[in-house]
This record gives C-alpha cells, structure tokens and sequence, in this order.
C-alpha cells in the first residue's frame, strides 16, 4: 500500500481505521499540527461544557466504587488487550503527532500495555493492615477505599503512556477519569480513547461517564482543577504549570500528584566502562529529541578522562542521523514546534555567553518540520543556563575532581527527578545511592537516567513535584485511607485509660 504523502493524512487514515468519528473535527477547534513535516490534520473541536463533564463524573464514581475491585480489573484487563490488537496503529500515531522514532513510538504503547497488566494484578492485592487495639474485645484495621474522579493533565511528550499509568490505577481504584490532553497531542488522545470505548463496549456494565476526555488549553485544565468534585488533579508538564496546579488544588484542600520537571545528571568516574557510558549517554542525551523528563542534560566527568569521553561523543554525534522518524535508521526526530526551537537557539546562546564551549551541533536542520542537530556544550561550572531545564537535546559537560563534588554539583539545582552514577567502585557506587547521595527520586548505576520501567514508582523531589505514578505502591495515591475500629465485646473501654462513667 503506498504511504500517504503527508504526516497529516496518514494520521487520518489511522484515526478512521480505529472508528474515531468525524465529529471531532471542528472549523475552530485546535489545530492537529504534525512535527515531522508540519501538515494539518485539521482542527480539533473543543470540549463545550465542563461542569456536565464533572457531573457525569461523579454520577459515575457512584455506581463504579459498588464494582468489586476484581471486577473493575476486568476492564484493564480488556484494555491491554485492545491496546494490543490496535499497538501498531497507535504507535504510528505518536511518531506522526509527538515526533517520535518508530521504535520509541512503539516503546510507549507497551508501556500502556504494561501497566495494564500491573494494574489488572493490583485489583486483587489493594491490601489494607490489622492493627493490635489497646482496649479488650477490639479490632483495628486501616483499609483503602476509592477517592473519588481523578483528573489527568498530560504533556505531549509522552501523549498517551502517562494517561495509562493514572488512568489503569485510577480505575481498579475505583475511581472515573477526566484526561486532559495536551493541545498539542489531541489525536493520540482521540484514538487511545476510542480504543478504551471498544473495551469499555465488551465489558458491558461501566457507567456512563467513567473516562471522559477533554479537549482544550490551558484555560480548561484551570477549571477543572479548580473544581471541588474533583479531589486528585494529577498533572504532568513544566515546574510553571505545576505552580500552578498546586496553589490552585490546594486553595480547595483537594490532593495534587505532580510530575514536573527534570535536570537529570550523570557522574562518570575514572573507573567506568566508557563503551557503556557513551552509548547511555547518546540514549539518554538525544531520544525524543531531549523531550523526555528523563533526558540526559549534565554530564558530570572525572577530569582525568573528560577529553576522551568528550572526543568519543563528538564522533558519535557526529553520526546520529536526523530527520524523518518513519524512516528506517533515524534516530532523531523533531523538536514538537517553533517554540521548542527558539528555546534551543536562545539557551545555546546563553551557554557562549556564560563561558560554554560548543563541541558538536547545535544547527538546525534545513527541511520541513523543525530539526536540530543534538548539541554538547563543555561549561566552566554549572550557570544559570545549566540550572534550567531547556526542553531539547543540549547536553552540558561539567568536570570534577572529587567524588563528594561531584555529588554535590548533582544536586544543587533546582529539579530532583533522575540521575544516575557510572563506576565500577562499590563505594562509589553505594554512597551515591545512600541518603547522602543522590537527591532525586530516581537513581542508577550504569545505566542512564532515561527509560524508567513500570515496576517502580516514578517521580522525583524538589522541582519536580514530588508525586509518584506508575508502580510500586503509586495506587495509594488514588484512594483514601480509612481506620477502622470494631468493639466486638459488650463492655465500652476509652483509650488511654481514659474513665468517663455517666
């Protein structure tokens, strides 16, 4: 079959294939921009009426928190199953929409697949405790019941992955979801949809209501975050935004989970594998086109080896090939729009202006869409410039002489998301991950920042939020916490020891 000429009609074709209906296009909604080659799928139409969204919401969460927790695991269930048949589908939609490589593409649909298996087993472990009373003929026990609707904000980086990971925990909780896309992702959001509809038609019995999706800017995330109904707003995106989030959240003492920015290092020391090293390096630095959260953006080397780490990496960027991500071989594909671009120039920019050296890159690339070539920029210390997240492939090379130094410029910036540390020395290895090492969330050894699995719970400190999703024991976040005491005898002791005879 011959592919269609643009990046916008093939998101078409895919759209129609997975049945989402004409109806979502509007002659004044936002526009379905692709990054590859910057052609218009058409423009999305706008969510009309929120407080009917909310309504249906909390309509729903009534009727879903009666479904045994096994039961609401049936759907997941059938979700991974959905997202399965249709992965290819909706894996070429997030190359076409997010830019992405094919094989990242795919990467994050099973990651959807995933957590869905995660979740199906969580809805028959969501384990309470028992808890020894003090007074005679008492039981004790601490149980988790559902919260209530659960709001996603998602950013276009990871346009569906993390919907899953709220989204497959939210509902074997017990609770409906809202998902608000990020306007610049709308159709991978249409089409994960749609497919849900398809599992949600198989299970038979959900209530009207129990995952909605919204589409809108920033204007409709402020409302609805600032709606009381709604008791967890879980957002992904800038530290900005999740200022915002947060004040706005907590105004109405309702919970906020946040999963913000990341300014993610890498400590190498004179005893690592350097082959291993580079070839993180390049993984962490460039995939996503330094779109991820997760991204590689200072590299912290030993001085004695900093030179040949440095000249190793020059040749290998050298030959990272750019350009389209449908392409056989393409390891970097756009930057998602002109902002992101102008982003990249002015932080380069800065760099120079702040003492930094540009070894490698740092162009952009002459062709539709909006291309760059992955830079790296050796700094004299850690700048201003190096302490903002700069959402792009820029990769700051600082050096160090003293292991503790090298922890210590680590953490001192403002985001705690990822690290990681790359030695073949235990002590090294163990300090940095010792409660005086690493201050973020997440921390490896010998492996990059970049690529966490579902298992573990995913977030990181300072800047960055503070919340968890994915695996571990994030399903908390989704529930409430309930003590519970049963007086089983006919006699009525306090606690304490405390008399008060009437």
């Amino acid at each position: 079959m011959t592919a269609p000429s643009t990046a916008a009609a093939e998101s078409r074709d895919i759209l129609s294939r997975l049945s989402v209906p004409a109806s979502v296009w509007s002659s004044d909604g936002f526009e379905a921009r692709s990054p590859i080659d910057l052609s218009v799928a058409g423009r999305v139409a706008e969510t009309p009426d929120l407080d009917a969204v909310v309504a249906r919401s909390v309509a729903a969460f009534h009727q879903w928190k009666r479904i045994p927790a096994p039961r609401r695991g049936e759907l997941v269930r059938l979700l991974g199953e959905e997202l399965r048949a249709s992965k290819d589908d909706l894996a070429r939609l997030v190359t076409l929409e997010a830019g992405k490589i094919v094989s990242e593409g795919l990467g994050e649909v099973q990651e959807m697949i995933d957590i869905c298996d995660f979740a199906v087993g969580l809805s028959r472990q969501i384990y309470g405790l028992t808890i020894a009373s003090e007074r005679p003929g008492h039981h004790m026990r601490e149980t988790w019941q559902p919260l209530g609707p659960v709001l996603v904000i998602s950013a276009f980086n990871f346009p569906v992955a993390v919907w899953a990971w709220n989204a497959c925990l939210a509902l074997v909780c017990g609770d409906p979801v809202i998902w608000k896309p990020s306007e610049k992702t709308p159709l991978t959001a249409l089409a994960t949809h749609a497919i849900l509809d398809r599992a949600t038609a198989r299970f038979g019995d959900a209530p009207e209501g129990l995952s909605q999706l919204v589409i809108g800017g920033r204007e409709t995330g402020e409302a609805l975050a600032a709606d009381p109904r709604i008791p967890l707003v879980s957002a992904t995106g800038s530290t900005r935004m999740g200022r915002a989030v947060a004040q706005t959240v907590a105004a109405r003492l309702g919970r906020s989970l946040l999963e913000l920015g990341g300014n993610n290092a890498m400590i190498v020391t004179p005893s690592a594998d350097l082959d291993m090293a580079v070839r993180a390096i390049a993984f962490s630095a460039v995939g996503t086109c330094g779109q991820r959260c997760t991204t590689l953006r200072r590299l912290l080397v030993h001085e004695s080896i900093a030179d040949a780490l440095v000249a190793r990496l020059k040749a290998a960027y050298e030959t990272l090939p750019v350009g389209d991500p449908r392409e056989t071989g393409v390891l970097i594909g756009p930057l998602v729009d002109d902002a992101s671009a102008r982003g990249f120039d002015a932080a380069l920019a800065q760099a120079v202006e702040q003492g930094g050296q540009i070894v490698v890159g740092g162009d952009h690339v002459d062709r539709d869409g909006v291309y760059v070539r992955p830079a790296i920029v050796r700094m004299p210390a850690q700048t201003a410039v190096v302490e903002h997240e700069t959402f792009a492939p820029i990769l700051y090379v600082l050096t160090w002489s003293d292991f503790d130094q090298a922890v210590a410029m680590q953490n001192a910036v403002p985001q705690g998301l990822s690290s990681c540390v790359f030695t073949d020395s235990v002590r090294e290895a163990e300090a940095f991950l010792s409660a005086w090492g690493s201050d973020c969330g997440i921390a490896n050894v010998n492996i990059g920042p970049s690529g966490a699995e579902i298992g573990g719970a995913f977030g990181g400190e300072k800047d960055t939020g503070g919340g968890r999703e994915s695996g571990s024991d994030a399903w908390k976040a989704y529930m409430r916490r309930q003590t519970q005491t049963v007086n089983f005898s006919r006699d009525l002791p306090l606690a304490q020891g405390v008399k008060f005879d009437v």
